[in-house]
C-alpha cells in the first residue's frame, strides 16, 4: 500500500465523553491495545488513538477521541460516533449523563450514533447504579447500553463495535456534514476546503 493510499482512508471518528475518572482513558487502551493499566496518567483534553476496521470489504480508519466540555464543539460536529461513559461505582458520574447527552444533541448532527456505558461492573461490591438504571438512561437518550470493565475487558469490543458499525451505516445513509474538511466518504478522497 502507498503512502497515498495510507492519507486516503475515509475516517470514523469517536469520541468517549464522561466525567473525570470513570474510564474512558481505560477503555480507549483495552479497545485499542487489549490491555489494562493501573498507571493510566488522567488525561487532560484530547487522547487520540488510530485503529483500521474493515466494513463491507473496505478499510477504515477509526479515530478515538476523549473529549472535556472545555474542548471546542468541532470535535462533536465532525464525529460520527460518541460513547457516553459513566462509572457504576459513582453515583455523581451517572447523574451527569443527561449534560453528556445535551452537549451531543447541542453540538451534533441529529443522526450521530451514540451508545451508553456503564463501566467498572468488575467492581460489584461497589456497585451504586443498578444495570436497570442504567438501561432506562439508554432508553431516555435512545441509544444502546453497554456494562463494560476496561480491566477484565467485559463487553468492550462489543460495545465499540457496536457504536462503529452503527456509525458506518448512518454514514453511508446520510453522509459526512457539509461543515466538515476532512474526507470525502463517498470516493476516500481529500476535500478541498477554504477554512
Amino acid at each position: 500500500m502507498t503512502q497515498k493510499e495510507k492519507t486516503t482512508k475515509p475516517l470514523l471518528k469517536m469520541l468517549l465523553i464522561g466525567n473525570s475518572q470513570v474510564g474512558k482513558s481505560c477503555l480507549l487502551k483495552m479497545f485499542c491495545d487489549h490491555e489494562f493499566s493501573f498507571d493510566v496518567i488522567s488525561t487532560v483534553g484530547v487522547d487520540f488513538r488510530n485503529m483500521e476496521r474493515d466494513f463491507d470489504g473496505e478499510t477504515w480508519d477509526t479515530a478515538g477521541q476523549e473529549k472535556f466540555r472545555t474542548i471546542t464543539s468541532n470535535y462533536y460536529r465532525n464525529a460520527q460516533g460518541v460513547a457516553v461513559v459513566y462509572d457504576v461505582t459513582n453515583e455523581e458520574s451517572f447523574n451527569q449523563v443527561n449534560v453528556w447527552f445535551e452537549e451531543i444533541k447541542k453540538n451534533s448532527p441529529e443522526y450521530i450514533s451514540t451508545v451508553l456505558l456503564g463501566n467498572k461492573v468488575d467492581l460489584e461490591d461497589e456497585r451504586v447504579i443498578t444495570k436497570e438504571q442504567g438501561e432506562n438512561l439508554a432508553k431516555k437518550n435512545n441509544c444502546q447500553y453497554f456494562e463494560v470493565s476496561a480491566k477484565s475487558g467485559a463487553n468492550v469490543d462489543s460495545a465499540f463495535n457496536k457504536l462503529m458499525n452503527s456509525s458506518y451505516e448512518k454514514l453511508k445513509k446520510f453522509g459526512k456534514p457539509k461543515n466538515s474538511n476532512t474526507v470525502n466518504f463517498q470516493k476516500g478522497k481529500e476535500k478541498k476546503s477554504c477554512c
